[in-house]
Order: structure tokens, then C-alpha cells, then sequence
């Protein structure tokens, strides 16, 4: 793969766009393979780099863009206009990691269980006795695990819609797992959003196989990959999940749903993908259940992190659309509380007022923009709400899970679910789920 990045940055003014933790690691493999005309790290912030490479910073980092020959832009920067209309060219760590290794590599995105998705198929992989190895979006720049590499390895990468953006190359194995409504303040349109989510496919070969939602199937011509299709409700899809059964090539699979640790018909869901491209890749039932019950959830995903005064907490801080939501709401039994709300990126909570409307949970405390936007739109325009008076609003976390101390009844359930964004109130959805944890347990 270096020969590749060798290859690109020959005799070229480079730039690295953005200087988190992928930005860092492009850096460092730039200046390992050297060959470059010169190299510049743009970032809002300020930066200390070793030499030769020299830094842009500041409010302004993105003015030159098309004073270099080829810009490796990491995820999240948002360009002012689109790619075409500058002089330079872009690409990513993710498109070289691509170019290099895209034979070998299962790409997984989706706007909800992707992380869930790839860490649980890694570690099926792993403990079945494949030399597999994790990057992405998962936390991992793919440029990090090159030295992991060998003849043998599968390459398994979560993908977020942002390393999907620009690229134009797609891997051997592609899934997507669902599409909803998110990042709408980033590229303003949800066809966008879905243009970016479908680079997952977009650029397949015939030989190279899709494993996707049966809502997200792609259109006719737009795929030249083989394609397999996963459902809960449609009995034509290639994967189907009934109940907890799932339905595969002629065979059936029971989940044991009593001896796994992931909650809730979602990570069923989630399971089911797992479990065909377990098998697509050779791997029989005792090797996918030995995986499935020895996985450890994720942080921060409907997972339950204690129980105070008799009343058990659950963070599902990485909900940030109504769908999820309502999937904790479904999966978690006896709920008392549910605490709502965050930064408000303009998605629509029609589907999840009218979840609210119809489930038995006694107390709805919603919090910051979108909780109040909630608040506001359920007294405006929805009369027949049930029992109103289970809707609470207050401004912060640490307001709403005193006041769920005080209302949900012992033997219940308080869960973190909030349909929104952490982002303007948080660091990030980690951060939130962890404030939430140490304020629900704490004396």
C-alpha cells in the first residue's frame, strides 16, 4: 500500500485536512514514504508537526485549498462547495487504504449498527481462528493496522457516511445496513445523505457481493455486484429474521437470544447480517454462536450500567434518531423514564411523538433544543396525546436524571435514549453517555 501512497504524493504539493486522529496518522505515513513536493497540515486549531511539514491554522485553514496538487481530506471537514469546483484534487486515507487492500476488505456502514455490526463480526471472525483486523470508523485510522497486514487477513472497516463522501472505490464486500433521517445539517438534503451512504456500492465489480437492508436495496443498474437482501417483515428477502429465527440458503438458525448480551429485535437485526456473511464466508453455526455469545457490547448502546435505589439505569447514549428510541423503548422491560433530548439538527419527530403517544412509560423527561422542541410540538399539534402530564421538560442532564431519581418507581427501568445529537452540549455521544452513568449512580 505505501507504493500506492508513494505513487499519488510523487513531486506533489500535499495537503492533510484536518489534523485529528486520522489527519495524524495520513501525516505520518506521508513522511514515511517521503517523495512529495511538500506537505501542509491545515486545521482550525493550532498544531505542533514535526518537519518538513509546515502548518496552516486558524479560521481561515481552508481559503488555499487549491494552492496544492492533491488534499487528503479527513472525515467531518465540511467543504464549502463542491469538490468539482476546486482546482485541486481530493481523496482520503480511507480511498489509498481502498485502492491497495478493497479485494480483501468487508465495508460496513448504515446510519444505526454499524459499530455494533463490525465489531461483532470482527470478533465472530477472530474467534472462529481468521487472521482478521479492525479499522474505520470504529476508532481506528486505516493506516494505523498496515504493519497487522499480511497475505491471509481479512480487513474488516465501519465506514461513516463521511470517509464514504468522496471516495470511488468500493469494497469486496459491501453492507448497508439501513438508512434514516441524520447529518442533515451537513449536507442539508437527505437524497445527499443517501448519495453518500450508496458509495458503499456504487463502484462494486461483478464479483464483489452487498449485503443490505431490504428498504435500501439499490435501484436497477445502479449495482453490478451480487446482492442479498435482509428483512424482518419481507418473505422474498435472501436473509430473513422471524422472531429470533433466522433464514439463510436454505438453512435456519435460532438466536439464543437467553445467552447473548445484545438487547432488543434491532441487534437481531444487526445478527442476522452477521450471520449470512459469517456463512457466506465458510463459517458454520458452532463457530457464529461460540462468537456471539463471548461478544461484549459496545459502550454506550442500550446497555445497562447499574442499578440505585432499586431502579435500574440504562445508557443508549448513541441514539440520536427517533428509530432507535423507539427500539429501547420495545427492548428494555418495566421502563419508568426515558430522557430525550439534545442538539437539534432538524429531523422530523413525527414517528417518535407518535411512539410516545401509545407507550405505557409514565414518565417522558425531555431535555435541551430538541426535547423542548418536542415538548412544544406534542402541546401544538398533537391534542390526543395520552396522558400529557407524563411529559416533563428541563434544560439539562444533569436536571433530568435527578428529577428521574425521583419519579421512576423501584423494580423500572431509567433509560438515556435521546433522538438527538450530543454535539453544542458534549464533546460527544461518549461523553454524554458517561456524564449520565456517573451522575445515575452516584450517591
Amino acid at each position: 500500500m505505501l507504493n500506492i501512497l508513494k505513487e499519488q504524493i510523487k513531486d506533489k504539493n500535499v495537503l492533510i485536512l484536518g489534523y485529528g486522529r486520522e489527519g495524524h496518522s495520513t501525516l505520518h505515513r506521508v513522511l514515511e514514504v517521503g517523495g512529495f513536493s511538500s506537505v501542509t497540515v491545515a486545521d482550525k486549531n493550532q498544531v505542533q508537526l514535526p518537519a518538513p511539514a509546515k502548518a496552516l491554522c486558524g479560521e481561515h485553514y481552508m481559503d488555499t485549498l487549491d494552492d496544492y496538487d492533491l488534499v487528503f481530506k479527513s472525515p467531518g471537514v465540511v467543504l464549502s462547495k463542491d469538490p468539482e469546483q476546486y482546482n485541486c484534487r481530493f481523496t482520503s486515507q480511507m480511498e489509498v487504504f481502498f485502492e491497495a487492500y478493497r479485494d480483501r476488505i468487508i465495508g460496513i456502514t448504515g446510519t444505526k449498527g454499524k459499530s455494533t455490526t463490525t465489531t461483532l463480526l470482527y470478533h465472530i471472525l477472530k474467534k472462529s481462528g481468521l487472521d482478521t483486523v479492525l479499522s474505520g470508523n470504529i476508532g481506528i485510522p486505516a493506516f494505523d493496522i498496515l504493519e497487522e497486514i499480511h497475505p491471509d487477513t481479512q480487513l474488516v472497516c465501519e465506514l461513516s457516511c463521511h470517509q464514504l463522501e468522496y471516495i470511488h472505490v468500493s469494497p469486496h464486500i459491501g453492507v448497508l445496513l439501513n438508512i434514516h433521517e441524520e447529518h442533515l445539517d451537513h449536507y442539508g438534503t437527505m437524497e445527499k445523505y443517501i448519495h453518500t451512504k450508496q458509495q458503499i456500492y456504487l463502484h462494486q465489480l461483478p464479483q464483489d457481493l452487498l449485503f443490505c437492508g431490504m428498504d435500501v436495496t439499490p435501484a436497477d443498474g445502479t449495482c453490478r455486484s451480487r446482492i442479498f437482501t435482509v428483512s424482518d417483515q419481507n418473505f422474498d428477502a435472501d436473509v430473513l429474521l422471524g422472531g429470533t429465527k433466522i433464514h439463510f440458503d436454505g438453512h435456519s438458525y435460532q438466536i439464543p437470544s437467553d445467552r447473548i448480551p445484545l438487547l432488543g429485535h434491532h441487534n437481531h437485526i444487526d445478527i442476522a447480517f452477521v450471520y449470512a456473511i459469517c456463512r457466506t464466508l465458510g463459517l458454520n453455526d458452532t463457530q457464529i454462536e461460540n462468537g456471539l455469545i463471548s461478544y461484549e457490547p459496545l459502550p454506550h448502546r442500550l446497555r445497562l450500567v447499574g442499578e440505585k435505589n432499586s431502579i435500574r439505569f440504562y445508557d443508549d447514549s448513541i441514539s440520536t434518531i427517533c428509530d432507535t428510541t423507539i427500539q429501547a423503548l420495545k427492548s428494555v422491560s418495566s421502563v419508568g423514564s426515558v430522557l430525550i433530548g439534545g442538539m437539534d439538527r432538524g429531523i422530523d419527530y413525527q414517528d417518535l411523538i407518535s411512539y410516545l403517544s401509545i407507550d405505557p412509560v409514565p414518565h417522558i423527561i425531555l431535555m435541551a433544543a430538541t426535547g423542548k422542541r418536542i415538548y412544544e410540538e406534542i402541546h401544538a399539534s398533537y391534542p390526543d396525546f395520552h396522558q400529557p402530564e407524563r411529559l416533563h421538560l428541563v434544560d439539562t442532564l444533569e436536571e433530568a436524571v435527578a428529577f428521574a431519581k425521583e419519579v421512576t418507581p423501584a423494580g423500572y427501568a431509567c433509560v438515556l435514549s435521546p433522538a438527538a445529537a450530543s454535539y453544542g452540549i458534549f464533546k460527544n455521544f461518549e461523553e454524554r453517555g458517561d456524564v449520565f452513568t456517573k451522575l445515575a449512580l452516584e450517591k
